[in-house]
């Protein structure tokens, strides 16, 4: 492929900022009266006074909507009247937003046009409200009506030489109905091409938690941190992405929980909470939460962990068997503790210490804090797993838990935080390129066709086919595909080679603009709207971070009477494309979701009376074998899985990158230009760096760089970012994303999960070269 797959004149990456940013003091806090001046500048911006308070008044109530933010649980009693967070309130606003982007929008707007606006200003312009079709070789998207819209679709599959040639995709936003009735139309079809977000985030996680203890999930209650002793929140930042977390945190502080942060960047919201609905908060300095801060060298993860846990091996030996490991738990419920022990006792402290690049002394200090710990959880995200050794990040800190059998106990366990708030119930639901044969049985059974038994792509498995023509119909039912993806200019070169592009959606995005010979934009419901089918009104489902199944119903009047639900653009397409040889009957399931999750009961394990339970407001928690201490591995237990400590052979110049989120952003939506937890206001394209590295470089605080990244396969460059210094370690630079995408290789995943290393990528930083002002 060459560049002129993507047509000329459009562009893939966000544009250059004209303006630089301004740098100054981060904030003291997390929360605060900053949150609530934010949360209410922003709701009535986008929803007005009225319908604003009448819409965040609904979220995250027993019989309201769950919010389309992050998968943090509600308490299941206790309640606040405002169960949301800053971000939380921005994710409904943006969805709720009285602006639209109409037919004429578009007529008045070319693809190329858009595509040189920057990603914040594609969100602001509203709502999407009409089915548009983007035809070959036209420059405009026009209106089409939803039976020429699903013809198109359906036309494309019917005519594909095998059904393994089209993607269908899914984001985290998908409800569990929508999701269970998309996998069933898709494996009907033919394939078992079902990639995800997960394949992006907390596949490392599922992965190695399978290997380790039998079950892809968390195994903590929202009760367990009401118990716990000791809290590790390792690669993670919770004020940002998870911002209800931090009163959890507070509440288990103010109670004497000792809580153990490891990051490469000091976050405020891990370091203190003012928490916007307690007033002494707010007038005081609020809840200091961490107890120890290890700031770890971007990927030293392995290599403190070993500290840690060889720290706790000497401890044991110095005092008799049983006074720190739980040798009761470790012989009745593990596999391999003495070669994994031989392991870490074999492991210099040197290079412990060098590539952690934490202290001794600090090691011994979180150390003795676990050894302290009755009851103690360990919490991750995304800078556990992006990494190509993500899954040995989240076996190790499987493994320091199960030392002191913390796992399968009140007030212990382990909790990988999910970043959308139904990503993990989609992979309940069976949205998977991997599925597990018991699924596709009892889909046989209930059914009545055989759905296919190969593998399917995960996500960069299909931006790869999809380059070189092995797949050419893409269809995403919500997500923004392109600028979620590693490896920008690549994967735009891959959608272009499509024959048609098809994306579910509420709001416009930068997929909708690189596309394949022919593009479709399908607009849905979102969560705060009403869905009223021919059955009445509806409700859908979604799982938390920590499989709790609960409803959501939304309030609003939909934004448009074109609009239908993702189950109804499911089912519609299913009946298009299946006709007549289907024994699914669709048109019943799009009346009454009750029927589907009917069908979900028969076939997905732990659905037990759904329809009965469901009406509960609390909702209900799925079962969890590893929680009960009933291991479903390969050895029948636990298993301890040793891993080398890995390394980065940087060369002179090089450094080591993360990706991360910007405080004004969720996911690849990105709400403003301002990140006051990090200090940096009106813009993005920066690159934090720690000030020794700046110096050696001839660099200083708002220098203009170009940001390069070294593959197997050659060199990317980011262009036109900003120095920001930072308390950053030395070697290694963060960047936001979707911004520093463009540097991810495809190429570059983690081993077994084949998620994206997007925490580890080896640049370069120089001064900027000029340019034509594009990215």
């Amino acid at each position: 492929m060459t560049a002129r797959d993507v047509p000329r004149g459009v562009q893939a990456e966000p544009p250059v900022e004209a303006e630089p940013p301004r740098i100054g003091e981060r904030s003291g806090a997390a929360g605060g009266l900053a949150a609530v001046g934010a949360t209410l500048r922003h709701a009535v911006s986008e929803m007005g006074v009225s319908r604003a308070v009448r819409t965040l008044l609904r979220v995250n109530q027993g019989e309201g909507f769950d919010c389309p933010g992050c998968a943090w649980p509600e308490p299941e009693e206790k309640r606040s009247v405002a169960e949301f967070c800053e971000n939380g309130a921005k994710a409904v606003a943006e969805e709720a937003t009285l602006r639209r982007v109409t037919p004429e929008f578009f007529a008045e707007h070319s693809v190329e046009a858009l595509s040189r606006q920057s990603d914040h200003w594609l969100g602001k312009q509203g709502r999407l409200v009409h089915p548009m079709l983007l035809d070959e070789g036209a420059t405009h998207y026009r209106p089409v009506s939803w039976d020429e819209a699903l013809d198109v679709v359906a036309s494309s599959l019917r005519a594909l030489r095998s059904p393994d040639e089209a993607v269908f995709y899914t984001s985290g936003r998908t409800s569990n109905e929508a999701a269970f009735l998309y996998q069933l139309f898709v494996r009907e079809l033919g394939t078992n091409n079902l990639p995800d977000c997960s394949n992006m985030c907390h596949e490392s996680s599922g992965v190695g938690l399978r290997e380790a203890i039998g079950v892809g999930k968390g195994t903590v209650s929202l009760h367990d941190f009401e118990l716990a002793d000791a809290i590790f929140v390792v690669g993670q930042n919770p004020g940002t992405n998870h911002p209800r977390m931090l009163s959890a945190l507070r509440e288990a502080r103010l109670r004497g929980c000792e809580i153990v942060t490891v990051n490469p960047l000091p976050e405020v919201g891990n370091e203190r909470f003012q928490h916007p609905q307690h007033p002494l908060d707010l007038v005081g300095s609020g809840v200091p939460l961490s107890t120890l801060f290890l700031q770890v060298r971007i990927n030293g993860d392995v290599a403190l962990f070993t500290g840690i846990i060889k720290e706790m091996l000497e401890e044991e030996e110095e005092r008799r068997p049983g006074a720190v490991l739980d040798r009761a738990f470790i012989e009745r419920h593990t596999h391999g503790f003495e070669a994994f022990a031989a392991a870490v006792r074999a492991t210099p402290w040197d290079d412990i210490v060098e590539q952690s690049g934490v202290s001794r002394d600090r090691i011994r200090a979180a150390a003795e804090i676990a050894m302290r710990s009755e009851r103690t959880i360990a919490c991750w995200a995304m800078g556990l797993t992006q990494h190509q050794n993500g899954v040995a990040n989240v076996q190790q800190v499987m493994s320091f838990l199960l030392l002191r059998g913390n796992i399968g106990r009140p007030g212990a366990g382990a909790c990988p935080v999910r970043g959308h708030s139904n990503v993990q119930g989609d992979r309940t639901m069976g949205i998977w390129e991997r599925p597990p044969a018991e699924l596709l049985d009892r889909i046989e059974k209930n059914f009545g066709f055989s759905p296919p038994r190969r593998h399917g792509l995960d996500t960069v498995a299909a931006i790869a086919a999809m380059a070189d023509g092995r797949a050419r119909v893409f269809f995403a039912l919500g997500g923004n595909f392109l600028s979620a993806t590693p490896d920008t200019a690549f994967t735009a070169r891959a959608l272009a080679r499509c024959d048609l592009t098809a994306h579910v959606s509420t709001k416009l995005n930068r997929a909708h603009l690189v596309t394949g010979r022919r593009a479709l934009i399908l607009p849905c419901l979102g969560r705060t709207e009403r869905d009223v089918q021919a059955g009445g009104p509806q409700l859908v489902t979604v799982e938390n971070s920590m499989g709790v199944v609960s409803s959501s119903r939304g309030n609003l009047p939909p934004a448009s009477e074109m609009l239908r639900s993702e189950v109804a653009i499911v089912t519609a397409l299913a009946r298009a494309t299946l006709g007549a040889r289907s024994r699914v009957p669709w048109e019943e399931l799009t009346a009454d979701y009750d029927r589907i999750r009917d069908l979900i009961e028969r076939t997905i394990d732990g659905f037990d009376d759904f329809n009965a339970r469901i009406r509960d407001p609390r909702g209900f928690a799925l079962p969890n074998a590893a929680a009960r201490r009933e291991f479903r591995t390969a050895t029948g237990k636990a298993n301890f899985i040793a891993h080398p400590l890995p390394r980065h052979e940087l060369e002179p110049g090089e450094l080591l990158m993360m990706t991360i989120r910007s405080h004004d952003q969720y996911n690849t939506t990105i709400y403003g230009l301002d990140d006051r937890y990090r200090g940096v206001r009106g813009g993005r394209r920066v690159v934090f760096m720690n000030a020794d590295d700046a110096a050696e470089r001839g660099l200083a605080q708002g220098d203009l760089v170009d940001v390069t990244s070294r593959f197997s396969d050659g060199e990317r460059v980011a262009r036109a970012f900003r120095v920001v210094l930072y308390t950053i370690p030395r070697g290694n630079v963060a960047a936001y994303f979707p911004e520093a995408n463009v540097l991810v290789p495809l190429g570059s995943i983690a081993d077994k999960s084949h998620t994206p290393a997007s925490k580890s990528i080896v640049v370069r930083v120089r001064p900027a070269v000029e340019n034509d002002g594009s990215a």
